[in-house]
């Protein structure tokens, strides 16, 4: 089983969700079910509004599996119980600081569940906060810009926490599209991170048991810092 990382865009648009299912419903037919149950994990704006991206994603894996969303607001954590009797694991899109948040009471069952097989698709925040350090926003390093603001998760420094510890590269997303590469290249001058990937929309990379893989129509950015430069090569679909 893998783990799923998007970049945004529109979930049919980055391929990912044929593999991805085809994972859930292998695992379900492992107990005994004949339809996938998909966990689909949203937090909301903070005017109550759901992200766009929770419909789009529910609709595309609903062809063909059980989707069960569950919303918080921010602020409010999940409770375990959104993790019992699912197949594969969701986190969705939008704020990620407070993704990361609302998360906090399911680290460790995640990281047992995927360990055990368990199919992981972040999309967007879902997947900057997969990480074993997680970029959660920011958009200037000591005071100085280096992506744009609207970019930035409502962080002004760049800042990087304990994430769900699921890969062990620090990811950011929206590449090319909000121009966050950029500030994965500045965190590793900066030296916050040693490597990481910047993924585009309409792509997902996928970390399975074999050589990553990067599916949709975008490029994967890997940054890796040097003693004396970043270097920066990308990983094309």
């Amino acid at each position: 089983m893998s783990i799923h990382l998007v970049g945004g865009g529109l979930l049919a648009a980055s391929d990912a969700a044929a593999p991805f299912l085809a994972e859930a419903t292998a695992r379900s037919a492992a107990v005994g079910r004949d339809t996938p149950r998909i966990g689909l994990l949203s937090v909301a704006d903070a005017s109550g509004t759901s992200p766009s991206s929770t419909a789009d994603i529910a609709s595309v894996l609903g062809d063909g599996a059980e989707v069960l969303v569950t919303e918080v607001k921010p602020g409010q954590p999940f409770d375990t119980t959104v993790l019992s009797g699912i197949d594969a694991l969701v986190v969705g899109g939008g704020r990620t600081p407070d993704y990361l948040d609302a998360v906090v009471p399911l680290v460790d069952q995640i990281r047992l569940l995927v360990s055990d097989g368990l199919p992981y698709l972040g999309y967007s925040a879902g997947a900057m906060i997969a990480a074993d350090r997680a970029l959660v926003g920011g958009w200037r390093v000591g005071g100085v810009e280096v992506c744009r603001q609207d970019a930035s998760e409502g962080l002004d420094e760049v800042e990087l926490r304990e994430g769900l510890g699921l890969v062990d590269l620090t990811i950011d997303v929206h590449a090319v599209q909000a121009g966050t590469i950029s500030r994965l290249i500045a965190s590793a001058e900066a030296e916050f991170v040693t490597a990481g990937l910047a993924i585009d929309e309409d792509t997902v990379l996928v970390v399975g048991e074999g050589a990553l893989e990067v599916r949709g129509s975008g490029s994967v950015w890997r940054v890796v810092s040097g003693d004396d430069a970043v270097s920066v090569a990308t990983m094309g679909a």
